[in-house]
């Protein structure tokens, strides 16, 4: 290097020593994995709130957030933060929190978009193939004690090879479910209106102009997309009509995307032969809503063809660890005063 050329050190970030970082809710104590990776940089508290009245008095000083999705936070909390740098959603979906207003409050708000891209597509396609293969509907009938011992309580079922696989937002999680559909035989075809051209042949896949097309042909739809005011109920009496009859639906997405009360008319119908639903708008649903008694109730159409899950598709105990180390490390950024990872405001 020339004279006055030398490369100077980076600058030190003076921290402040009374940081603090919440874990507001899911994930409890002990946090070791958390204080591992910020303990020589902030206090690190776990609230393991229910809801956003619980976090009253408990999160205006903090630094940074870890978010999980037990509860949302909304401008009335945003607004009591005095020093919050960062809120993560530690998770994919960020619509339960109030991000643009975070950002008018000069707040970054960031999400863990990785940690269970296998663990989402493992989980859509073990729904898809109970539903498909009639797994789920003959073990529900012959627990109850209906119907013969045999398989022709769920003729006809046909081979999956050649079947359209369809997968609406081929993000992550979607590319993920396409290829292990794609291994199965299946013919994977894919929306999405801001995937870049030329991804389908980089997997190898079908990309289908409209929501409408893809309906039209797939046997399995699965659902795959972001929670927006564009994909709020996108699908609905109208598009489920628009489906094959005789087909099936996977959400493993966010509850927002479907409307569960016109899937639950579908399947009674017949329209739609069957649905698995990992994630519901209220988390979890009381007892007397309409999709919950009707699954429950062994006479019902949909106690057989219905598989509810308790937000679990993402679960593993690697996916859940990325969580927690992704989360953390990204605070651990923002302390620093490095630019955080995955902005999504």
């Amino acid at each position: 290097m020339g004279v006055g050329m030398e490369r100077l050190p980076p600058p030190v970030f003076v921290m402040n020593q009374h940081a603090k970082v919440v874990v507001a809710d899911f994930i409890t104590e002990p946090l070791d994995h958390e204080r591992r990776i910020l303990g020589d940089l902030a206090e690190v508290t776990a609230l393991n709130a229910f809801s956003e009245d619980d976090l009253i008095g408990k999160i205006e000083d903090a630094d940074a957030i870890m978010l999980y999705h037990h509860i949302a936070i909304s401008a009335r909390t945003l607004e009591r933060l005095r020093q919050c740098k960062l809120i993560v959603r530690c998770g994919v979906g960020h619509d339960n929190v109030d991000h643009q207003f975070a950002r008018r409050r000069g707040i970054t708000v960031a999400n863990v978009p990785d940690y269970g891209t296998e663990d989402v597509a493992d989980s859509a396609i073990g729904m898809m193939l109970a539903l498909t293969r009639g797994i789920h509907y003959l073990n529900s009938r012959l627990r109850n004690c209906q119907g013969p011992w045999l398989y022709t309580q769920v003729q006809p079922i046909n081979r999956l090879r050649g079947r359209v696989f369809g997968v609406v937002g081929i993000g992550r999680i979607g590319t993920a479910a396409a290829l292990r559909a794609k291994a199965l035989g299946m013919d994977a075809a894919y929306y999405d209106p801001y995937a870049p051209q030329g991804r389908d042949k980089s997997l190898g896949t079908r990309c289908v102009e409209t929501l409408e097309e893809l309906l039209g042909q797939a046997l399995v739809v699965s659902l795959h997309c972001p929670l927006t005011s564009e994909t709020k109920h996108l699908i609905n009496r109208l598009t489920l009509a628009r489906m094959q009859p005789g087909s099936f639906l996977i959400n493993t997405a966010r509850g927002g995307v479907v409307d569960v009360l016109a899937v639950l008319d579908a399947v009674t119908s017949g329209d739609l032969r069957g649905a698995a639903i990992d994630v519901l708008e209220t988390e979890p649903p009381p007892d007397d809503h309409p999709l919950i008694a009707a699954w429950r109730d062994p006479n019902h159409p949909a106690h057989g063809r219905i598989i509810l899950n308790p937000h679990s598709a993402f679960y593993s105990e690697e996916g859940l660890l990325d969580m927690r180390i992704k989360g953390s490390q990204n605070c651990r950024r923002v302390l620093l005063g490095q630019k955080p990872y995955n902005v999504v405001n």
